[in-house]
């Protein structure tokens, strides 16, 4: 009963880990004064730190783009996603 279980974590882990790599992030980049679009969940510090802002997650790079022109603190010159 415990290899079932400990089976069943393994899996889950691992079907999520999967479904989050191809997810987008729209960050407001407070180092760069940039909007830009990550691969990976970020962090938002409001306060201290990097990031002051973020929406997502969105399943495309062009949902994301698509959010990024909506977004007033943004500015309008593309930038492609950070690897």
């Amino acid at each position: 009963m415990t290899r079932v279980v400990l089976a069943a974590a393994l899996v889950m882990t691992t079907a999520t880990a999967a479904w989050a790599e191809d997810m987008f992030w729209v960050v407001g980049n407070r180092a760069t004064n940039r909007c830009e679009i990550v691969t990976s969940n970020p962090v938002v510090t409001p306060t201290m730190g990097d990031i002051w802002f973020a929406s997502g997650p969105f399943k495309s790079l062009d949902d994301a783009k698509l959010a990024r022109s909506t977004i007033n603190a943004c500015p309008n010159k593309d930038i492609t996603a950070e690897d």
